[in-house]
């Protein structure tokens, strides 16, 4: 039985997750956090099923590893691509970053027209498309951005490059009116300032931090959301540390030197 001083695991392939992360912080800050960070695998996107199983797999078990009590799958690929097909091999919670960004935008839109950002393998999946699509909202403009994530990990968020790779997906979405952008993957809210410069009347979705209201419904339905006591957070990734520490803490505006510890996700897979 899961214990409600028990943490809460989140994953993303690398830094993205992160985004997800600063709004828990926010929304539950009673909770503890264990963030993986999978930088030596980054990026999934672009990879084939059965190899976003068995990322999917070995994430999930490094952070049973640590006692969670839930999860947040905070990548848009392993939610769009894998998520439904494991969810019910678990007993604790999996929640993804699909339902609520899209049921975000749709509360948002005023004209009905949905842009969508994300990894090759998240649009190719249609998972967003079909979720809004049930809603009634079929006016929907899918984008694959696989230039994105490689530039985010690699630290390139406000040079030219990023803007020209923001210009190009916007272009579509802009074309065809749409006026609210769901940021499919994790990573893109790094962006944000650079969409908002090139697209100022477009909203944006931010679909993992949307997800913690899906979160936080899982845990009170199971009765085990913490109401008092001060949260903490453990950092790993599979990766570099170092690399992590200087990124990571510059977007979450705290030092996280030598707090940042390397774990190798590939363990959990045997």
């Amino acid at each position: 039985m899961m214990e409600v001083h028990a943490p809460i695991g989140v994953f993303d392939s690398g830094l993205g997750g992160l985004t997800a992360l600063r709004q828990l912080q926010k929304d539950l800050p009673h909770e503890d956090y264990i963030y993986f960070g999978d930088t030596a695998r980054v990026p999934y996107g672009g990879r084939d099923g059965e190899t976003l199983m068995h990322f999917a797999k070995t994430d999930i078990a490094l952070l049973l590893s640590h006692g969670v009590k839930a999860i947040l799958v905070a990548c848009g690929t392993v939610s769009s691509v894998i998520l439904e097909e494991i969810r019910d091999e678990y007993e604790i919670p999996l929640v993804g970053v699909i339902e609520s960004a899209a049921d975000a935008a749709a509360r948002l839109t005023r004209n009905g027209c949905i842009g969508i950002w994300g990894t090759e393998a998240s649009i190719r999946s249609g998972s967003y498309a079909a979720r809004l699509a049930s809603m009634g909202y079929e006016r929907t403009v899918a984008v694959p951005c696989p230039k994105l994530v490689p530039l985010i990990e690699n630290g390139h968020l406000h040079d030219e490059g990023a803007r020209a790779a923001v210009r190009e997906y916007l272009a579509p979405v802009l074309a065809k009116r749409a006026d609210t952008l769901i940021l499919g993957c994790t990573h893109y809210p790094l962006l944000a300032e650079l969409i908002r410069e090139e697209a100022p009347g477009l909203a944006l979705i931010d679909s993992g931090a949307e997800s913690g209201v899906t979160l936080r419904a899982a845990l009170e339905a199971r009765g085990l959301l913490r109401s008092s006591g001060r949260g903490t957070t453990r950092y790993i990734v599979s990766g570099c540390p170092a690399d992590f520490e200087a990124r990571g803490g510059g977007f979450l505006n705290r030092d996280l030197s030598g707090k940042v510890e390397h774990q190798d996700a590939e363990a959990f897979g045997k």
